[in-house]
């Protein structure tokens, strides 16, 4: 909130503080008696999510009473491994760092900083460890590898079509691969529901790059880590 708040100071922005405890309070004593039969890691899962949903909602309410656009912020490698909530941080109608991997997000903040001369954007939200913020402590490395290590990979699967061997060959663990590669397969459902964006590079999701939403045949492996929010 800090981060935020100083970066609408610095760009002439209006500041809204929303709070969600209540209406996530009131969902969970809705979901309450489905939530205690199901599986805890389930359970906790879902109500990550939940969050994020609930900010969409109000984005959204925001957007239809002021007649603002909601500009998405996933970028190209959290869209790519289906990093991201539907109908919550996903939500909104224009996705300007669709087509921008996660590294380049961050060479583009130091390079407008060093282009203002001063840290417009400020430099906590570019240094500190990325995190979703739907729990304690949480770290997007606990679902991912760390970006410098998962970009390279999606750009030589997603950009280059390169396949397994290929990209095993170039230093990447294999466990690792594979585990990116199915992501990404797996996480199709989820762009073709995401709104429009900007293209960059040579190969962007939507009709650049199509797979099937069902991609079984591929039989693919287990996940990086079971916590991807859906």
């Amino acid at each position: 909130m800090d981060d935020a708040r100083q970066l609408a100071q610095n760009l002439g922005i209006d500041f809204l503080t929303l709070p969600i405890e209540d209406s996530f309070a009131a969902l969970l004593g809705t979901l309450k008696p489905v939530f205690e039969s199901g599986s805890p890691t389930a359970s906790t899962l879902a109500e990550e999510n939940i969050q994020a949903r609930i900010r969409g909602v109000m984005l959204m309410a925001l957007s239809n009473r002021f007649g603002s656009i909601v500009l998405t912020t996933g970028n190209k490698s959290e869209m790519a491994v289906g990093y991201a909530t539907l109908y919550g941080d996903m939500a909104g109608g224009f996705a300007v760092l669709k087509d921008v991997f996660k590294t380049i997000v961050y060479e583009l903040a130091h390079w407008r900083n060093a282009k203002a001369g001063y840290p417009l954007i400020p430099l906590q939200s570019i240094e500190k460890p990325p995190s979703a913020e739907l729990r304690l402590e949480q770290r997007d490395t606990d679902s991912l590898p760390p970006y410098a290590i998962l970009d390279p990979i999606l750009r030589a699967y997603v950009e280059e079509d390169r396949d397994f061997e290929e990209i095993v060959r170039s230093g990447a663990e294999p466990e690792v691969v594979k585990a990116v590669m199915a992501l990404v397969d797996k996480s199709e459902y989820k762009r073709r529901q995401a709104p429009p964006g900007i293209k960059i590079t040579a190969r962007a999701f939507g009709r650049d790059r199509r797979l099937p939403v069902t991609n079984v045949y591929r039989g693919q492996p287990e996940p990086y880590a079971p916590h991807t929010p859906n």
